[in-house]
């Protein structure tokens, strides 16, 4: 069972995301203030934390870095303001692993945890996670190692092209548009234009694809984005 820390003094929301946490399977322990929050995630055993920016004693920017200072490798969830673009590329820079948009539907947030926790090596069933590898098609990956093979041959990914890989695989099939890939693997505002996204998934697809020309895995969205068929 995955344990969750959430850190969010609105109490209301605290007791509603609590709730449809734990009927997801979770357990949650709440912290109401900053350096609570902080504490907490300092004695350490959550999977996840779930922080608010706006957070009374310390805001979740500072819980965030010094929890980064420390070390802490903790998968971050943000819950962040509307249109406040700079935020989440401040949150993001310090080390926060993605972010939801107040006002956020339940459904939303859940995917966003469920797929943040698909991230984190199990160490269920004693396997060590320099062992565990998942993929699709002839492509394997190890998210311990951040190693990739192809039918078995290993393949130099850069380090933004394996984090775009696992973006996309995490989607299980969804698109995701060059805007939020840019956010999220990048770490820059929608606002910002670039064909970096376009380039790197050309890079995946020479090394990873059988005709790169005419991809069966990393596929294009027109007008969207890219999504990964397994």
């Amino acid at each position: 069972m995955k344990h969750l820390l959430l850190i969010e003094d609105n109490g209301d929301l605290a007791y509603g995301l609590k709730n449809n946490l734990e009927i997801e399977g979770y357990t949650v322990e709440v912290a109401g203030d900053g350096p609570g929050g902080l504490a907490a995630a300092r004695r350490g055993g959550h999977d996840l934390v779930v922080l608010d920016l706006m957070l009374p004693g310390l805001s979740g920017f500072e819980v965030l870095r010094q929890l980064r200072d420390d070390g802490s490798e903790v998968p971050v969830l943000l819950l962040t303001a509307r249109g406040e673009e700079a935020d989440k590329v401040r949150g993001l820079k310090l080390g926060a692993d993605d972010y939801v948009t107040k006002p956020f539907s339940v459904l939303e947030l859940l995917a966003r945890v469920e797929a943040l926790l698909r991230r984190v090596p199990s160490d269920e069933q004693g396997v060590a996670p320099e062992d565990r590898w998942d993929g699709y098609g002839d492509v394997e990956f190890n998210r311990a190692t951040r190693s990739v093979r192809r039918g078995g041959v290993p393949v130099e990914l850069a380090p933004k092209e394996l984090d775009l890989l696992l973006e996309l695989f995490d989607q299980r099939g969804a698109v995701v548009s060059r805007t939020d890939l840019m956010s999220r693997v990048w770490g820059y505002p929608a606002a910002v234009l670039s064909r970096t996204v376009d380039t790197h998934v050309g890079e995946l697809r020479r090394k990873l694809e059988e005709n790169p020309s005419e991809p069966r895995h990393i596929l294009t969205a027109r007008g969207v984005g890219y999504r990964l068929k397994r």
